[in-house]
């Protein structure tokens, strides 16, 4: 029996839904030890109000956090900037990360535990958020980890072919969060609410938003106007501090919230960071997509509609696969006459939804078998293949 631990050390609680449906699986096997750690008690919070109590009680719920002299200090320092935190918390808990045979997650701070902290006995492994088309998401760090579970054949070609993991590292299962939240759907309140709904999806990434250009002038153009209803729904991240910080690609940025006289507007329905902004809630809910980079256009695209794209940054996109998205549906150079482009998208969708089923075809491996099972199935292979050798 392998010890096995899901952990959770995120500032929002967006990233549960790739993980945790996965740790519920294993746990309801009783093949192994499944341990979920969290950091923040609102991570704990949303673990309990999407989870079964008796599933829950198949697996051990424990919670870390900095423990040593001066973490708290330097964490309250830097914060404000950078996940302080978060990264502390391996250096933190390394006894506690030490006592497991493998590690479960969703991002790749984590890989700190073998490149900074040496434990190189314990097998790192890599749910990924999301099925985006970002480069980050293939970049070389991706190769540290023992296993990789992949949506779709798009990640795992990118994945050999751009983060060098051989074919062996990565397993396919689809996209658990489709078995926890593909049923969700926002219960609305508008005036109108047969009109047709836009989602505006702006990424954080101040070099790749389209947030912090044209972001103002997407709510205006639905204000005062009878058309269309809006719900801005933007990654969880982009106002989760005054100041957004990203490393690839290299930025800082002010964030600015939206102004109080959009917040007024009941035609417009603005979350700025529950848990509806990650839970399908929303792309569920909608009509049409308006985003840039966010890798929840393929959540939308799970059920094809129509899309349109704001290029805020002047990219040559076309034949570059960081943009594969973007021919899902128009792209806009700016927000001007947003209005008449939505009804120009809807109009030529015929025209984009072939384009739309070969990319989910590429991003989601999706069979009879739930992605639950097959990533807890690989996982499990990979601990007592491991369990063998040793």
């Amino acid at each position: 029996m392998s010890r096995i631990c899901f952990l959770f050390n995120h500032d929002q609680t967006h990233q549960l839904a790739h993980s945790l449906p996965i740790a519920l699986a294993l746990a309801a096997r009783g093949e192994h030890q499944i341990v979920l750690a969290y950091t923040k008690d609102a991570i704990r919070a949303e673990i309990e109000r999407t989870t079964h109590p008796a599933a829950l009680a198949r697996a051990e719920l424990v919670k870390i956090g900095l423990e040593r002299s001066g973490s708290q200090f330097l964490a309250g320092v830097l914060e404000r900037l950078i996940p302080a935190t978060k990264l502390l918390i391996y250096r933190d808990n390394l006894d506690f990360f030490t006592s497991f045979d493998a590690v479960v997650v969703s991002e790749k701070t984590s890989l700190l535990l073998k490149t900074v902290y040496g434990l190189d006995k314990v097998k790192l492994i890599h749910t990924r958020h999301g099925a985006g088309d970002r480069a980050i998401g293939f970049n070389r760090e991706s190769a540290g980890f023992d296993l990789v579970l992949v949506s779709g054949p798009k990640i795992r070609d990118r994945l050999i072919a751009e983060a060098g993991l051989a074919p062996e590292q990565i397993a396919l299962v689809g996209y658990p969060k489709f078995d926890l939240c593909a049923d969700n759907r926002f219960g609305d309140t508008f005036p109108a609410p047969d009109r047709p709904t836009v989602l505006y999806n702006p990424h954080p990434s101040p070099k790749l938003s389209s947030w912090f250009k044209h972001g103002a002038a997407v709510l205006e153009a639905f204000r005062n106007q009878d058309r269309y209803n809006l719900i801005f729904a933007p990654h969880v991240m982009l106002f989760e501090r005054k100041w957004v910080v990203t490393l690839d690609p290299p930025s800082l940025a002010r964030v600015v919230p939206p102004r109080l006289k959009y917040r007024a507007e009941r035609r417009i329905h603005i979350d700025t960071g529950s848990s509806a902004s990650s839970d399908m809630s929303y792309t569920n809910r909608a009509d049409i997509y308006i985003g840039d980079v966010s890798s929840q256009v393929y959540e939308f695209l799970y059920r094809p509609r129509p899309c349109l794209f704001l290029n805020s940054h002047a990219v040559d996109w076309q034949d570059d696969p960081n943009y594969l998205h973007w021919n899902a549906g128009p792209v806009l150079e700016n927000a001007d006459g947003l209005l008449d482009a939505i009804d120009a998208a809807v109009a030529s969708y015929p025209d984009y939804a072939p384009v739309q089923q070969t990319l989910i075809e590429a991003t989601f491996s999706l069979s009879d078998r739930p992605s639950t099972e097959r990533a807890a199935d690989a996982i499990a292979a990979f601990c007592e293949g491991q369990s063998a050798r040793g």
